[in-house]
């Protein structure tokens, strides 16, 4: 009822007379519920021709997906509402010009337009004061993985990492000293350690900070027992499935990450090529349409800045197990990486 709500201020605010909500296909119960909530608010004159007796009409369509991630791409949504494969258009023209079926769209997430209601109700200020200045308000924090009680909570902004793990979930599996990292924003941001975790704040300012994200904060805790690196390669076969193909470089370069990452996991690798895999992550990031590409790399970025000694030692392990010699450190300096550049040694 909230988001109903909210689609309606909404609407109104901006000349809008209706509103689509996008949900995946697979959120079977989830759309029933939506559905009936705005079928419900057609029977009490809520939408309809006269939306809340305001002589304003006002309709809300439910629209179901077909699971894809890249719909989560405003573009992407528009041409999968149309009825087209779900593949991001080139901008300009933004949505705000050019969107649903031509019309001047606004696309914007559920939980935005759900918390309207409440800000108009209780003020502004109200929410401004939550959080930290210039990350004011709440967020929804979905936390999984290895938690005692996984959780979605509706929590204050800039609440430490920590606090919000023991206060919420009651705490890492095996206590906070089995914590190896975290993915503090959904699957798409880099992974951040247990040394990191300790007091970085759930913000946006602060875990860009950190080189991480707060993204969609979907927090996932990862303990001593995971496979950092299975982890992360698991992500890359992810966005190689979800890539639309229609970029060159994130075409290509999921495929190529994951075909690394898929090495990295046993070791079936030189140490040179944890290099030339943050190579190739900045090769894709910032070279698409959309951010999936950017997507696809931060992950394997994010392993490689916190858990290279980790991808070291697994290939040096296979290389013993094999019985292969290992590399010179003449034959393994001959290429350096850094997060800004990269050059080939002498």
């Amino acid at each position: 009822q909230k988001l109903l709500e909210g689609c309606v201020i909404a609407g109104t605010a901006m000349g809008a007379h209706a509103a689509y909500i996008y949900i995946r296909g697979e959120f079977w119960r989830e759309a029933l519920a939506l559905e009936k909530a705005v079928a419900e608010a057609y029977e009490q004159g809520l939408l309809g021709k006269n939306a809340a007796g305001s002589g304003i009409p006002f309709d809300i369509y439910v629209a179901r997906g077909a699971g894809a991630y890249i719909c989560g791409e405003e573009t992407g949504l528009i041409e999968s509402l149309e009825g087209n494969t779900g593949k991001p258009r080139l901008k300009p023209p933004f949505p705000a010009n050019v969107g649903l079926y031509g019309c001047p769209t606004t696309v914007t997430n559920v939980e935005t337009v759900a918390v309207a209601p409440t800000i108009l109700r209780r003020g502004a200020d109200w929410f401004a004061g939550l959080g930290r200045k210039g990350n004011s308000g709440t967020k929804l924090f979905a936390i999984s993985g290895n938690v005692n009680n996984p959780i979605t909570v509706e929590e204050e902004m800039s609440i430490p990492l920590r606090d919000l793990i023991d206060k919420h979930c009651g705490g890492v599996i095996g206590g906070w000293d089995n914590l190896q990292g975290i993915i503090p924003g959904g699957s798409s941001v880099p992974v951040i350690p247990k040394n990191v975790c300790e007091d970085v704040l759930m913000d946006f300012d602060d875990l860009k900070r950190v080189q991480s994200g707060l993204g969609t904060a979907a927090v996932t805790v990862m303990d001593n027992s995971i496979d950092m690196i299975r982890a992360i390669s698991r992500l890359s076969y992810f966005y190689k499935h979800e890539s639309c193909g229609q970029c060159t470089p994130c075409r290509e370069g999921t495929t190529w990450l994951y075909k690394m990452m898929k090495r990295m996991e046993t070791g079936e690798a030189e140490l040179e090529e944890i290099d030339m895999l943050q190579e190739l992550t900045h090769e894709i990031e910032g070279h698409t349409i959309c951010a999936l590409g950017d997507a696809a790399a931060w992950p394997v970025q994010g392993l490689i800045r916190h858990f290279r000694p980790q991808m070291e030692e697994r290939i040096r392990a296979y290389k013993a197990a094999q019985g292969i010699a290992e590399d010179t450190d003449e034959d393994t300096n001959k290429f350096s990486y850094t997060d800004k550049n990269y050059s080939t040694a002498n």
